[in-house]
């Protein structure tokens, strides 16, 4: 299957509505079709692993052409530099999040880009550091509690950001790693318990809805 071919899939199962209803998620439409992430799912399942048409899928620029290259993607053939010539294209949230869980988190470079991207001034390749270190609580089953553990002063850091995007990533991250189990949890809420001492908004909205969760009050 070639990338014209795919791409005609894809504008089979555009919806009009769904379309529209993207903004309403703050998802900008204007490089998109409409296409569920559920059809772009099964596409994904039908087409398996192919590195070069993730390639190719990726330059259109489409919005769920992206989103389908993060899914079919070898993550044993993605280079650093691959990651971080994607991750500059990031235009909304859902293309950043499908990239780093779908694709990037399965790399070996994960950690090291978690880190790297969690200060950047983007918004999206920000957001895109505190994604993957989400996703990698979610995803790295075996992974020792240390790798997860060195996230927290970067959390801590980070929480003054009131970007949108970048908070919730932040938040996400946080909520994520505590619920990894029971060594991580109280480490967690310590963490967030100490951002909450900090006098700005995006840091007490961070703290407060992961203690919701990790601890069930603020």
């Amino acid at each position: 299957m070639n990338v014209t071919e795919v791409i005609d899939l894809l504008k089979n199962k555009a919806d009009s509505k769904y379309h529209t209803g993207m903004l309403r998620f703050g998802i900008d439409n204007d490089k998109a079709l409409g296409v569920k992430i559920p059809e772009v799912r099964k596409l994904a399942k039908l087409i398996k692993k192919d590195h070069d048409l993730a390639q190719q899928l990726w330059d259109t620029g489409i919005h769920e052409a992206r989103i389908l290259a993060s899914m079919i993607d070898d993550p044993a053939l993605v280079t650093p530099a691959q990651i971080d010539a994607w991750t500059k294209d990031f235009k909304t949230w859902d293309v950043c999040d499908q990239a780093c869980g779908n694709l990037f988190d399965r790399t070996p470079y994960a950690i090291e880009k978690a880190l790297e991207f969690s200060s950047h001034e983007e918004e999206f390749i920000k957001r895109a550091g505190f994604v993957l270190m989400a996703e990698m609580a979610v995803h790295h089953k075996k992974a020792d509690d240390l790798v997860f553990i060195q996230f927290f002063p970067i959390i801590e850091r980070e929480a003054w950001d009131n970007r949108n995007f970048v908070k919730k990533a932040v938040d996400w991250a946080l909520r994520q790693i505590g619920k990894r189990n029971g060594t991580l949890r109280p480490l967690a809420i310590q963490c967030a318990e100490r951002i909450l001492l900090q006098d700005n908004k995006a840091a007490k909205w961070i703290a407060g809805d992961a203690l919701r969760e990790l601890k069930g009050k603020v």
